[in-house]
């Protein structure tokens, strides 16, 4: 009888210990489902790496990570990231605009007339990319990888051809950052912050908020207001550069070597973006030409104007609009990559 009893009680231990290891095996083998917003517009370039990447994720991790790309759905960046917060979602691709909200290291990446090619801030992202994800572990986000998403131009209703035009104008600037928006009103400037979807709604009225856009040219083909504002000035103001940013939360819920293998197709998505932007800019202008763009180039002494009057004002951005120690290193790295490539 005890003998039996001891047989019986074995095999209940034995069953329940199964039975309470089954929901962890399960737990262990479920798909995490990252979500992740961005502005980009649903048939942009951009969106199609981000879903590439997510296809390469799940490949890679046998499934364990499956991406979903939210792409211009989300009314603003500011809104994405209040959504991070409470686990609405758990990643974001934001230009450095609504990366700012969450450090405003990333202001470096729009300081005007600061970088002069793909390769140069290829060079200065590397050596600042350390510090600044250090930034963003401290706010609870990984930095995950960048995207390049063309050169900023100047698209206008009217004619802009020297710095008291650009003066005279009404520009678009991104909603979220007042520090912004008081640095450029105290140097003469009139900027007026809108959400990203309010620039063709604006554009099109005749006494809209706005008569100017800074805009890549594939957002101005795209989302169709260079036919409001018929005029882009040729000058390359700043790369608009993104970021992807993971909650810590979700991060943390990864295994290391799935989270190795999605960091190396990031960077296979960085590199794909960075190659192919200056053809990405050069088809949507031709586009646009054709539709009829008018194109404004400006002569040396114009050009030189423009840049003098940024390199006058790049102090005033130091500590103001970018940490001190970001600035300095982006600063120097910039130094260094001009030196070692012949002055620019």
């Amino acid at each position: 009888m005890f003998g039996k009893t001891k047989w019986t009680l074995s095999r209940l231990v034995a069953g329940l210990a199964v039975a309470a290891a089954i929901p962890l095996v399960a737990i262990a083998q479920a798909p995490l489902n990252i979500r992740l917003a961005t502005l980009a517009p649903e048939s942009s370039p951009w969106t199609s790496a981000l879903r590439s990447m997510g296809a390469a994720w799940s490949k890679a991790t046998g499934s364990r990570v499956r991406l979903t790309v939210y792409a211009g759905t989300i009314p603003s960046e500011s809104s994405a990231i209040a959504r991070m917060a409470v686990d609405g979602l758990q990643a974001a691709t934001l230009t450095a605009g609504g990366l700012a909200e969450i450090d405003e290291a990333f202001n470096v990446f729009a300081i005007p007339f600061f970088f002069e090619s793909d390769a140069e801030l290829a060079y200065v992202q590397e050596k600042v990319a350390p510090m600044i994800a250090q930034r963003l572990l401290a706010k609870k986000f990984h930095l995950i990888n960048w995207a390049h998403a063309g050169w900023v131009q100047l698209f206008s209703k009217n004619p802009i051809r020297s710095i008291a035009d650009l003066k005279r104008a009404k520009l678009y600037t991104g909603e979220g950052s007042p520090k912004y928006v008081q640095w450029f009103t105290s140097n003469g400037f009139h900027v007026v912050p809108l959400s990203g979807g309010e620039i063709p709604k604006q554009l099109k009225l005749p006494t809209g908020a706005i008569d100017a856009a800074p805009s890549p040219p594939v957002f101005a083909l795209t989302l169709q207001f260079f036919r409001d504002a018929p005029y882009m000035l040729d000058i390359r103001v700043a790369p608009l550069t993104s970021a992807t940013v993971f909650t810590a939360s979700a991060w943390n819920k990864i295994a290391p070597d799935d989270r190795a293998k999605m960091l190396e197709a990031a960077r296979a998505m960085e590199t794909q973006l960075l190659a192919q932007a200056p053809a990405l800019d050069a088809k949507a202008i031709n586009e646009m030409k054709g539709a009829g763009l008018q194109v404004i180039t400006l002569d040396a002494n114009a050009l030189g104007a423009f840049r003098a009057a940024a390199e006058s004002q790049l102090a005033t951005q130091r500590v103001n609009l970018v940490p001190a120690d970001v600035f300095d290193a982006a600063v120097a790295a910039r130094t260094a990559f001009r030196a070692s490539n012949g002055g620019r």
